[in-house]
């Protein structure tokens, strides 16, 4: 990773910055996914929900470059940068989540092989495949676990993910 970039928790007044973050990253890295929310409502979500319900770190150098959003045993929310990935970004903000978390459980898009890729070097493991009925983008989805009494799988260097 960067030497000048920092891990640290998120402040409540950054929402609006990872919130853009997120719109960026799912456009450019997850172009199959419908746009179903504006970026006011994005806004509204992350700073009325996703924040006061989740631990938030963001990966910050001369801006935020990354975050994690997680509580008690779920990720719920894991983007990189499009132009920082490959970094170790992604790896340093799940490590955070892992740090504090016995078991961690995911959803990731089937599409998004790169995440799931990611996901399964950091030792997650596949529950369950679903056809996406459940989900707000109807997107074919993936259930994943990790369990500190497991232990992470073998690492192969990759951080790219969205």
């Amino acid at each position: 990773m960067a030497t000048d970039v920092v891990i640290r928790s998120a402040l409540p007044a950054e929402s609006d910055v990872v919130a853009q973050l997120f719109r960026l990253t799912v456009r450019r890295c997850l172009p199959y996914l419908p746009d179903l929310h504006s970026p006011e409502e994005d806004s509204t979500f992350f700073r009325d929900r996703l924040f006061p319900e989740h631990q938030v770190w963001v990966a910050a150098g001369e801006r935020i470059l990354g975050y994690c959003a997680f509580r008690e045993g779920w990720v719920q929310h894991l983007y990189v940068h499009p132009d920082a990935c490959g970094k170790g970004i992604g790896s340093a903000l799940l490590s955070k989540a892992m740090e504090v978390n016995d078991e961690l459980r995911l959803w990731v898009f089937q599409r998004n092989q790169r995440a799931i890729h990611f996901y399964e070097a950091k030792g997650f493991r596949l529950l369950e495949m679903t056809d996406g009925h459940a989900n707000e983008e109807k997107e074919p989805d993936a259930l994943y676990l990790w369990s500190r009494r497991v232990g992470p799988g073998p690492s192969n260097g990759s951080d790219q993910l969205s």
